[in-house]
């Protein structure tokens, strides 16, 4: 991939969290994105991984069109408010830009345990009903009671929850707590929204295997599918993201290389 202009190169004072000797998860997507915020050590990383799996940045671009794709629809079943947990550094078609296309009333909480996200998404989507917090999705509670997410986040109100490309690097059973907590906490008539990398075994364990920014797990469909217990899937039901549309007929995941597998629930 061509390099780009890139954060140490004046888009204004580092972080002081900012490591530019390791590679970070939300730069390495960024990357992959085409995007400009990422260091040396993120293209590096992403230049390893791109050699396991070419069609990476083909994935991440399907992730963010089935994202928009599923918080429209969402937004016109009359969800006016999202919490976008893991939203990475600021990129084209943000949660609030899709939903308030719909209705300009939409709120919007990102939340992000890296205080780098956090701090652009202060800096890039600051608007009234909008708001960036610092917290951690092994804690569903946490994050719903942030002060931050309460001055746009009304408790007891249906909301829809966004967990994109998060999921794959927690073990299965931690996921499987987070999604009960977290679905357990939603008022009913809430989406989820989930998407997930997930590969077979050859390519899975390689990029396992290559990252090195965190530990990356490699869940298969039927594992994918159990995440969302307690939610009855609409649309499709799980699908690679490429091929997810809100009445869209359901195909198998594919079985072979790196994909990211897609899904929206609904609490009754």
């Amino acid at each position: 991939m061509p390099t780009r202009n890139i954060l140490e190169a004046g888009e204004g004072v580092a972080h002081p969290a900012v490591s530019a000797s390791k590679p970070n998860i939300a730069r390495i997507h960024d990357y992959l994105l085409g995007g400009k915020d990422n260091f040396a050590a993120d293209r590096e990383e992403a230049e390893r991984l791109l050699q396991v799996c070419p069609l990476l940045p083909a994935r991440a671009r399907e992730n963010r069109l089935f994202q928009a794709r599923a918080i429209n629809w969402i937004a016109n079943q009359g969800i006016r408010q999202f919490v976008d947990i893991g939203p990475g550094l600021p990129t084209a078609q943000n949660t609030h830009q899709t939903a308030r296309a719909v209705d300009p009333a939409c709120r919007v909480a990102y939340v992000d345990n890296d205080p780098v996200v956090v701090s652009h998404a202060r800096a890039r989507m600051s608007a009234s009903g909008v708001a960036a917090i610092e917290s951690d999705l092994r804690d569903p509670a946490a994050v719903i009671s942030h002060p931050g997410a309460a001055r746009v986040i009304r408790p007891g109100e249906p909301l829809c929850l966004i967990l994109g490309m998060v999921l794959h690097f927690f073990e299965a059973q931690a996921v499987s707590e987070i999604m009960r907590t977290s679905v357990r906490s939603l008022a009913p008539g809430s989406y989820v929204v989930i998407t997930v990398g997930s590969g077979d075994e050859q390519t899975g364990t390689r990029l396992a295997r290559a990252y090195t920014a965190t530990t990356l797990y490699n869940h298969a469909a039927g594992q994918i599918a159990r995440f969302f217990d307690g939610l009855e899937l609409v649309g499709p039901g799980l699908a690679d993201a490429r091929n997810w549309e809100p009445l869209g007929v359901a195909h198998p995941p594919a079985e072979t290389g790196w994909n990211v597998l897609a899904g929206v629930g609904r609490k009754s």
